[in-house]
């Protein structure tokens, strides 16, 4: 059958998301139908996909790696039980390092956007990091982790602030995309008042280079300020706070 185009067609050039398809009859046509499925394919493999620990921890050397578990002994209680991934199974496996900043890169909802974008984003961060004089703790690799459960392992590090990188929940324009949560004072107890988020972080979205200058202010200011959350406002365009 004859595709009707949508008047406004041309949007579609500048956002991946689903505008414009067009009708066959009443329906989407076949193709878009069949795009459709395949997104919500991999949205779906995206939260069932898998910590590769191995391979960042290669990609990251020589920075030295922490493996750690929450709580959630598996994938089906880590979807029932958000609590659960906000708790560490063994908190003893932490000892205080007495760094600046605690970076832990956690699975989420999308193993496949850590496994994808953590190590190249923090090869742009990490040396931007030293010449700036942060201290960084060994990288803590956490598998079936949630966003808080970044809070008791700053606080057993010994921290001044922490930065979680973690797979956001899949859409179906993106299911890689990475998002990196800033806390200072990490302590248990916290709440998502208290932390600044950076998301869609992916070559399609937020690209590498922007995502770490964006977090290289952000700490900084907040190192600055003492402090994070709504306190802390994203003006990484203002060379007044990056001076």
């Amino acid at each position: 059958m004859i595709i009707q185009p949508d008047t406004w067609s041309a949007l579609r050039a500048f956002t991946p998301a689903r505008i414009a398809l067009g009708r066959t009859g009443v329906a989407p046509p076949l193709r878009e139908v069949l795009d459709f499925r395949m997104a919500h394919a991999h949205a779906r493999d995206a939260v069932y996909s898998v910590l590769d620990m191995d391979a960042i921890e290669t990609a990251l050397a020589p920075l030295t790696c922490h493996r750690l578990r929450s709580k959630a002994v598996d994938r089906h209680t880590y979807l029932q039980r958000p609590d659960l991934g906000r708790q560490l199974e063994d908190e003893t496996l932490l000892t205080p390092a007495n760094a600046d900043l605690a970076v832990i890169v956690a699975d989420g909802l999308s193993a496949t956007a850590v496994n994808r974008h953590a190590a190249p984003l923090l090869h742009l961060l990490t040396p931007s990091l030293q010449e700036a004089g942060i201290t960084v703790a060994p990288i803590c690799l956490l598998e079936q982790g949630r966003v808080a459960a970044g809070d008791p392992i700053g606080y057993r590090l010994r921290t001044k602030m922490t930065v979680l990188l973690i797979g956001e929940r899949p859409g179906l324009s993106a299911a890689d995309s990475m998002g990196a949560y800033l806390t200072f004072g990490p302590r248990p107890g916290l709440t998502d008042e208290s932390r600044n988020c950076i998301s869609n972080i992916r070559p399609e979205g937020l690209d590498y280079a922007a995502a770490a200058d964006r977090l290289l202010h952000l700490i900084g200011a907040s190192m600055r300020l003492g402090l994070s959350g709504v306190g802390l406002k994203d003006q990484s365009g203002n060379e007044q706070l990056i001076a």
